[in-house]
């Protein structure tokens, strides 16, 4: 297995060479390059790379580096998406449902993915209108809700 230092590397060139929209196609073009990386340490590497996702402009989102600023507008971006698609969030224990305008259930999904919530395992969008939201081991929907408002102080109760 190479160091972190270099598979660092070739993830900064991997993004900047490719149009990569997923960590299945980042972890598998590392493989080719004889990375052996898990999903976890490979979020953790973007996110110490501050990795976002960005719109191609042809409906696709893909891995782009950042700089603090444009961080600062694609989070600007993934909360107006929110709460533009957001019409309830009801939850029972660490599982969280998010209702949405019809259509909207991909944006809202990737909004909260990439707003970098720790107590977040992961989410997965309906086809059309609903959101599940996967919380870590002990955290509770309030949680999530005292959390999201820290993000989004828009965020109605």
């Amino acid at each position: 297995m190479k160091e972190r230092l270099t598979r660092l590397k070739a993830v900064q060139r991997l993004i900047k060479t490719s149009q990569i929209e997923s960590q299945e196609a980042l972890l598998g073009l590392l493989e080719k390059e004889g990375f052996q990386v898990t999903q976890a340490t490979l979020s953790r590497d973007l996110k110490l790379l501050k990795v976002g996702k960005v719109s191609d402009g042809h409906n696709r989102y893909v891995y782009a580096l950042l700089e603090d600023d444009d961080q600062e507008e694609i989070d600007r971006s993934y909360i107006h998406d929110f709460l533009r698609g957001c019409i309830s969030i009801e939850w029972n224990g660490p599982m969280v449902v998010i209702k949405t305008h019809s259509g909207h259930s991909d944006s809202v999904a990737l909004a909260v993915d990439n707003l970098g919530l720790d107590d977040v395992l992961g989410t997965i969008a309906g086809r059309d209108n609903i959101v599940f939201v996967c919380l870590r081991e002990g955290v509770t929907g309030e949680d999530f809700m005292k959390r999201m408002k820290e993000n989004i102080p828009e965020l109605e109760d």
